[in-house]
């Protein structure tokens, strides 16, 4: 009997001993004559690997689950600062392997992509930013806690920032005003902070690219979110064609949401709201949407079905909200346990439904894909893990009775669709953003204020936030956890979009065909790279001119 995930445990590994393992691999290796050679050290360093990774990825799941918990703040402290250590070990190899004149042989086996990550991985660390690299995940440990931490008094409750986010679609629109005003005034007191945790951070990562011989962080940020193929000049041009092509949808969309509301004007505080009586809301709490969702999964099969009944039964979600515990929803992968584990905050809103069926997405993927021929393909690069997560949102869509009831599931698919068309523009307002950050990285809290809200006017023109203090401000761009805690990952969310929509758009005309594709997408893991992950699943790149078109079109006829 398998364990399950909450009574499993690992040990620390020890530096020491590792540092002896990786000693003996570069003995071997430097006395290697053959591919053969290579490969079977390769896959005792795997082992190596999956055991730290094993270690951390639980002393991070266990400290977001309770962010109050001393032990557990204790375990991800000592995490922080000795995890450059190993990823130092790590990259010594890794810079090995890429010399190797057996290089091209191990391509053949473990695929080029993964050689093309070292690369990426080789040119983002070294030992004369260890420290810094501490540093920075102690400032991302820092901006967890403090907003884990938040307690917000609202309408007679004490609330998590994960709780009032259920007010946001709520049909009374006092209380959406309210609940918005009562985080926007959290974040408004926390400024100070959260303006000191940004500063220290923007100043410690473009000290770490000067250090390893970059001009600016952007080039050391796309190195270490693994940009294979792709720079910042394909995805300025992406952005430009949201800019150009969705925004304007985007503030149809809006314009509609003013007249079914019945408001004189479409303030920021209602722009989650779709219907006069409120967006649908999962008919049931924690148990029962997890039967529904075995329902569905039960229904759609494609490996879905099995999959799911193992998570149930190896404990491996933590779904619901509490105080101390972290916002937000990820997914890991646990080598040695050999499973995933996915994390939510559910608080009574679609979006209970949205995150979780996300996740599972991911969750699948990497189920799927657990045959590769190293851990660290397991994954793909992260653009194209989103992915999976995001096309199995829409991929569920003809299951959504099950959670909503009859009536409500065909608006609730109106309404998820206009949603994520108004997220694009959003999207990539969070990474433009960051582009002009680390563009001027000795710029002033205010100056960075007055960049986004330069920055909203582009592709955000239609927010109103009224006299909210934060937003108003220019300060909603902290409301957004990934600006500190993963530098440019947020476009990867509105690239892999493209790539969800194209699966709806396949989906409606035959269902089982495009569930099929999904799912053998989802075993291929990190094999290929991100374009070559698109065109295996035959969809277009979003760095292709009139990439949306389509989608846009076949969006717009749904809505109309």
């Amino acid at each position: 009997m398998p364990p399950t995930f909450p009574d499993y445990t690992v040990p620390q590994p020890d530096l020491a001993a590792t540092t002896a393992q990786y000693d003996d691999f570069h003995t071997r290796l430097a006395a290697a004559t053959s591919a053969a050679d290579c490969l079977a050290i390769v896959a005792d360093w795997d082992a190596v690997l999956c055991q730290f990774n094993e270690w951390g990825s639980l002393t991070y799941i266990r400290f977001q689950q309770d962010t109050q918990n001393e032990a557990y703040i204790a375990a991800k402290d000592e995490l922080d600062a000795i995890k450059p250590k190993y990823d130092d070990l790590a990259t010594k190899l890794k810079q090995a392997l890429l010399d190797s004149p057996f290089r091209s042989e191990m391509e053949e086996t473990l695929s080029p992509t993964l050689f093309a990550k070292w690369e990426c991985n080789t040119k983002s660390f070294d030992t004369i930013i260890e420290d810094d690299s501490a540093a920075e995940a102690k400032l991302q440990s820092e901006y967890t806690a403090l907003t884990a931490g938040a307690e917000i008094e609202f309408n007679g409750e004490t609330l998590t920032i994960s709780e009032l986010h259920k007010f946001a679609d709520d049909a009374d629109r006092r209380l959406r005003e309210g609940g918005c005003r009562a985080q926007s005034q959290w974040f408004i007191e926390n400024a100070p902070e959260l303006d000191r945790i940004y500063d220290e951070q923007v100043a410690l990562r473009q000290s770490m690219a000067v250090k390893l011989g970059y001009e600016t962080f952007t080039e050391l940020g796309y190195e270490r979110m693994t940009r294979i193929g792709y720079g910042p000049d394909e995805v300025t041009a992406f952005r430009n064609e949201v800019r150009d092509k969705v925004v304007p949808l985007a503030m149809e969309v809006a314009s509609k949401q003013e007249e079914t509301l019945g408001v004189d004007k479409l303030m920021y505080w209602d722009r989650n709201a779709y219907t006069r009586d409120g967006n649908p809301k999962p008919q049931g709490d924690h148990d029962w949407m997890v039967d529904r969702a075995t329902e569905m999964f039960d229904e759609m099969g494609a490996g879905l079905d099995s999959f799911f009944g193992e998570m149930k039964a190896r404990g491996t979600m933590d779904l619901k909200s509490r105080k101390g515990k972290a916002g937000g929803g990820f997914c890991d992968y646990l080598h040695q346990f050999e499973f995933p584990f996915i994390f939510g905050n559910f608080n009574g809103t679609r979006g209970d439904v949205d995150v979780f069926t996300h996740e599972v997405g991911h969750a699948f993927q990497s189920y799927q894909s657990r045959h590769q021929p190293m851990s660290e393909i397991v994954w793909p690069t992260t653009e194209a893990c989103e992915i999976h997560s995001m096309a199995l949102e829409f991929l569920t869509w003809p299951h959504m009775e099950k959670f909503y009831g009859e009536e409500a599931a065909e608006e609730l698919r109106r309404v998820h669709l206009s949603a994520y068309l108004q997220f694009l523009p959003y999207g990539v307002s969070i990474d433009h953003f960051q582009h002009l950050v680390y563009a001027n990285p000795e710029a002033t809290p205010e100056e960075r204020n007055e960049m986004w809200q330069e920055i909203e006017r582009t592709y955000l023109p239609h927010w109103d936030y009224g006299d909210l203090p934060a937003e108003s401000s220019g300060r909603l761009w902290q409301q957004k956890a990934h600006v500190y805690q993963c530098p440019f990952y947020y476009i990867d969310y509105c690239l892999a979009l493209t790539g969800a929509l194209q699966f709806w758009t396949k989906s409606r005309t035959d269902a089982e065909g495009t569930l099929e594709t999904y799912a053998e997408l989802c075993t291929r893991g990190g094999s290929l790279d991100y374009t070559g992950l698109l065109q295996s699943a035959g969809l277009r790149s979003p760095f292709e001119a009139g990439c949306l078109d389509e989608v846009l079109a076949d969006a717009k006829r749904y809505l109309t």
